[in-house]
């Protein structure tokens, strides 16, 4: 059974860093493209970062580049992002999502699996 559990979110002022975390198990971690995503209350679901599988790419939002940093550790089968200098428009749910992708992540296919989200609140 597939799971993906976030984890580090919460409450940090504003300018602060949180490090997110996404343990992956019951699917072939190392196969997988992995990306961030963020929902914030009325707002559109945004996708933050993206890596490769072999971590070679990696791909993030304007909004939070030279911030955020996305990594990953296959032999832990878990993917990181380190988010910096936070803002109060940082504050959402964020989801870490797994999908096989083609070379250079020019197209995603096939089964895509979802975590539950962890809360991140950045106060002013």
């Amino acid at each position: 059974q597939v799971h993906l559990v976030e984890s580090g979110g919460g409450l940090v002022q504003a300018g602060g860093s949180l490090r997110l975390s996404c343990a992956a198990s019951g699917f072939t971690f190392s196969l997988y493209a992995m990306r961030w995503y963020r929902l914030a209350p009325g707002n559109e679901r945004e996708l933050v970062a993206t890596i490769s599988s072999d971590a070679s790419i990696t791909r993030y939002a304007d909004s939070v580049k030279g911030r955020f940093t996305i990594s990953r550790d296959n032999a832990k089968n878990t993917v990181y992002l380190q988010m910096n200098s936070l803002k109060p428009e940082d504050t959402a749910v964020y989801y870490c999502n797994a999908a096989r992708a083609t070379a250079g992540l020019s197209l995603f296919y096939g089964m895509t699996y979802w975590g539950k989200g962890t809360l991140v609140t950045v106060s002013s």
